[in-house]
């Protein structure tokens, strides 16, 4: 029985395509959510969104969070996100490209924020997250960190940790790590 449905599948799929042109790709559910997402997108003018890989990609992409308060004022930090075809059902797979000084984001990239883990909800959205991320720079979480070494500093000695910040974004070392330039 279902051999007989694939064989009909590609008979109507043939049929379709008889007049030479291209099959035209469907759209998963989590690629509609996607774009409807984006075309509601509502950023806040310190974010901005860049498809790599064209717009025919929709479900990898970056966004660029450039903080205009707080201790990552005046920073430039690139967030790389990938959408599953079972979104919203799953939380999008976030990663800062940006390497960072933060008690929230590991050296690797990887991002603690509570909606892209256990918070994560199907009527969440892109723009949810990315006000998340743009939040973790405002207001980090030293309660709540990747870094702990950043965050037991945050927590401890903030002057310190604004110091530490600024050595890290203009381009130094902070402990043995070095971090590039992202002002």
């Amino acid at each position: 029985m279902i051999k007989l449905f694939k064989v009909k599948e590609k008979q109507r799929e043939l049929a379709e395509n008889a007049n030479g042109k291209p099959p035209i790709k469907k759209q998963s559910a989590g690629e509609l959510r996607l774009h409807k997402d984006i075309s509601e997108l509502n950023l806040p003018k310190t974010c901005s969104i860049s498809f790599p890989n064209g717009k025919d990609d929709l479900m990898n992409f970056e966004v660029t969070i450039r903080p205009d308060d707080g201790y990552y004022m005046g920073g430039t930090f690139v967030f790389s996100f990938s959408i599953s075809s079972i979104y919203p059902h799953e939380a999008p797979k976030v990663k800062c490209k940006t390497k960072v000084y933060h008690p929230n984001i590991d050296l690797e990239g990887n991002v603690c924020l509570n909606i892209l883990r256990e918070d994560w909800k199907p009527v969440l959205n892109i723009n949810t997250v990315i006000y998340g991320l743009y939040h973790l720079f405002t207001e980090p979480n030293h309660e709540d960190p990747l870094n702990h070494e950043a965050a037991a500093v945050l927590s401890d000695n903030p002057s310190m940790f604004e110091s530490n910040v600024r050595r890290a974004m203009s381009g130094g070392y902070v402990g043995q790590t070095y971090f590039q330039r992202c002002m």
